[in-house]
């Protein structure tokens, strides 16, 4: 088919583009301040979400390289010239794989939510702005993703689907891209506030 090369030069690009969060973890604030009397300080209290972001994030990263793994073998398979009709079953793992992922990218985002609400350093607040930013943006095409995957579930060769296919790879790859360029900022506001924020983990 002549889309045929397209197809595969976006699928590829796809799988080829780590979601942004599989590679920035975020980075954990300093913590200088003292407990309060009643409690933790505002300082200790971000921190703790932002811990509590970072486990989540562990847990959505290996559930979404299982999915890719998947997605990759799947792939493999249908460009060697295999029956894409067998590769059904793997391509719903992949899916349900990151479904699952999604919903620990969405309690990571929650967690960074509570630091707004908290009286610390407004570099902290807009750090974790930036972050929770990138989050919903890759959330978005994370469940782009999703459908795509439930497109191949139905039609493994896209005989029927290719240029939906196609308009969706397209979609995604901006989607991770637009997301990747916050977590740029946030990284920039991080390395201009050492004192405030440590170096990401995992560059």
């Amino acid at each position: 088919m002549p889309n045929k090369g397209r197809l595969i030069s976006l699928m590829t690009h796809i799988l080829n583009r780590p979601a942004p969060i599989v590679v920035i973890l975020l980075s954990m604030i300093l913590l200088s301040g003292c407990t309060g009397p009643f409690g933790s300080s505002p300082r200790e209290q971000a921190d703790e979400a932002i811990s509590a972001a970072n486990q989540s994030i562990e847990e959505h990263n290996e559930l979404f390289d299982q999915a890719r793994s998947t997605y990759s073998d799947v792939k493999n398979k249908i460009e060697s010239g295999e029956d894409p009709s067998k590769e059904k079953e793997n391509i719903t793992a992949a899916r349900n794989n990151l479904q699952e992922a999604r919903t620990h990218l969405q309690d990571a985002e929650g967690s960074l939510a509570t630091v707004d609400e908290l009286d610390v350093d407004p570099a902290i607040k807009k750090y974790t702005s930036l972050l929770s930013e990138a989050m919903h943006d890759q959330l978005d095409a994370e469940a782009k993703e999703i459908d795509f995957y439930g497109i191949l579930e139905q039609d493994p060769a896209l005989a029927d689907n290719r240029e939906k296919a196609l308009d969706l790879l397209s979609e995604i790859g901006e989607g991770y891209q637009k997301a990747e360029e916050t977590y740029r900022q946030a990284q920039d506001l991080a390395d201009k506030n050492p004192k405030l924020i440590e170096g990401s983990q995992g560059q």
